[in-house]
This record gives C-alpha cells, sequence and structure tokens, in this order.
C-alpha cells in the first residue's frame, strides 16, 4: 500500500526557477493584468451606456467579459505573488478553491461562446423572428444557462479533485493548482480522476462546438443565399470578432485537456495555459474592439462627447 501523506499545501514551481526571468515575468504579467480588467470592465461599461449597442448580441458580450475578468483573477495574482516569494506555495484548501472556480468559470465562456454562436444564427438566418425569439428574457435564460451548469459541474470535478492522495511529493509544476499536473504527482484516486477530466472536458468541448459549428454552417449557407453583396459583408463581419475567439479559445483548451497527463504535456500545457489564463481575456476586448463596427463606433462616440 502507498504511505499516504496528509496534504496541508503545495509548492507552486511556477514557469522558471531563475530568478531575474522572475522579476521580468511579474513586470509583464502585471501589464498584461492590468490591461486585462480595463479592457474588460472598458468593455462592460461601453456596452451599458452605448444605446448603440442594446441588442442581444452585446448583451452576451458583456457576460464573456465579465467572465474574463474573474477567469483571469483567478490565477494570475497567486501567480504574481509567488514570481516575488520566497515561499511559493499555496495551501491545500486554497488549492481546490482555485480549481473549483478555475474550472466552472472555464465551462462557463465555452457555453457562453455557443450562446453567442446561436444569437448569431438566429439574428441572420430568421431576422424576422429575432427581436421576438430573443426577448430580455429569453436572453436571461439563454445567459444562466452556463453558470448554473458551469458551477455545477465544476463541483464534481473539484470533488473529484479531493479524491486524489499524495505521499509525499507536493511539488506542482505549474503556476496555478491545474488538474493534469496535480494527477502527475498524486499516487491515489488517480485512474477515476484522469479518466472523468477527459471524458467531462471531452463531452463539454463537443456539445459546445458542435452548438458553434451547426450554427455557422447555417450562418454560412443563409449567407451564400443572399443576394446583396452589402449584406453577405455585413452579415460575415458582425461574425468575424466571435469566430476568432472560437479558434483561439477551443484551440487551447483542446490542447490542454484532451491528452492524458505525462511530463512532456503538462510541460507544454504549462506554456499554452499562459496563453489561455493571462492573454487570451486581455485580447477578448480588443479583438471586439477592432473588427467589429457598431463597437468601433459607440467607442469614438463616447470619447468624443466626453473629452471633445
Amino acid at each position: 500500500m502507498p504511505n499516504f501523506t496528509d496534504v496541508t499545501e503545495f509548492i507552486l514551481l511556477g514557469l522558471t526557477s531563475h530568478q531575474e526571468l522572475q522579476v521580468l515575468f511579474f513586470v509583464v504579467f502585471l501589464l498584461v493584468y492590468i490591461v486585462t480588467l480595463l479592457g474588460n470592465v472598458g468593455m462592460i461599461i461601453l456596452i451599458n451606456i452605448s444605446p448603440r449597442l442594446q441588442s442581444p448580441m452585446y448583451f452576451f458580450l458583456s457576460h464573456f467579459s465579465f467572465v474574463d475578468i474573474w477567469f483571469s483573477s483567478t490565477v494570475t495574482p497567486k501567480m504574481l505573488e509567488n514570481l516575488l516569494s520566497e515561499a511559493k506555495t499555496i495551501s491545500y484548501v486554497g488549492c481546490l478553491v482555485q480549481c473549483y472556480f478555475f474550472i466552472a468559470l472555464g465551462h462557463v465562456e465555452i457555453y457562453i461562446l455557443a450562446v453567442m454562436a446561436f444569437d448569431r444564427y438566429m439574428a441572420i438566418c430568421h431576422p424576422l423572428l429575432y427581436g421576438s425569439k430573443m426577448s430580455k428574457t429569453a436572453c436571461i435564460q439563454l445567459i444562466s444557462v452556463p453558470y448554473v451548469y458551469g458551477f455545477s459541474v465544476s463541483l464534481m470535478c473539484t470533488l473529484w479533485t479531493y479524491g486524489l492522495y499524495f505521499c509525499g511529493n507536493f511539488e506542482i509544476n505549474h503556476f496555478y493548482c491545474a488538474d493534469p499536473p496535480l494527477i502527475k504527482i498524486a499516487c491515489g484516486g488517480v485512474h477515476i480522476k484522469e479518466y472523468t477530466m477527459m471524458i467531462i472536458a471531452g463531452i463539454n468541448l463537443t456539445y459546445s462546438l458542435s452548438v458553434v459549428l451547426i450554427s455557422y454552417t447555417l450562418i454560412v449557407v443563409a449567407v451564400l443565399h443572399m443576394r446583396s453583396a452589402d449584406g453577405r459583408k455585413k452579415a460575415f463581419s458582425t461574425c468575424g470578432s466571435h469566430l476568432t475567439t472560437v479558434t483561439i479559445f477551443y484551440g487551447t483548451l483542446i490542447f490542454m485537456y484532451l491528452r492524458r497527463p505525462t511530463e512532456e504535456s503538462v510541460e507544454q500545457g504549462k506554456m499554452v495555459a499562459v496563453f489561455y489564463t493571462t492573454v487570451i481575456p486581455m485580447l477578448n476586448p480588443m479583438i471586439y474592439s477592432l473588427r467589429n463596427k457598431d463597437v468601433k463606433e459607440a467607442m469614438n462616440k463616447v470619447i468624443t462627447k466626453h473629452f471633445y
């Protein structure tokens, strides 16, 4: 029988052990985090104060920005603290809490992306029914599903993480409490956690991505049947920002969670996780503001009104 050990805290090995690089990373990721907060808070405020952006698409986008703020805040502050700290530790309870919110918010985000794809399908393929079908009540119901489902699934996943046993190795080869490196250092309860992680990730990624792909397939068919070139251009322009976010987001998730945890995959996943947890939340407001005509016009109007 393995010699199981009671865990009180873990050591997060982080991104590097070189002191000079840790200072550099602290400065870089602090700036990224500040830009993330300012960009997403700015997007939420802009959507709420601009009459031009009072539509279901931007209602869902404001929730996506809201979740991005909390998703990044689940990981980045602790990472910044450990970059300057000698004792790079996280308590066992803190690790479970971080796991819970990270998994919950990740699930909420992928299903908000699916809801946004469905919204574009309704707007482009059924424009006459869009106003009645996508009412305020319907939008609130649609956005409630990702939150309820995400936090419920995360509770089950975190309980399986709680079922892991450890035998003296408490060093997590990561900068936050992620499932793959935790599985790698555990010596009991590994198989059920490993298989449930892959199954749940596979089911949720497949289902949410299917909604996105089916929605956009129907959108493409509808757009190709439009006679007006301007109509086709406008339809595709409203989808471009969302498709860019979907591609980046799902690509990194699939790379991280649909593989068995090995030394190589954990190390590669750590590099991808930097992009996934810090860079993507920073890029999302930029993608939607730079590639969306309505957002750019609303932003210019607000700036003109308040500063000139």
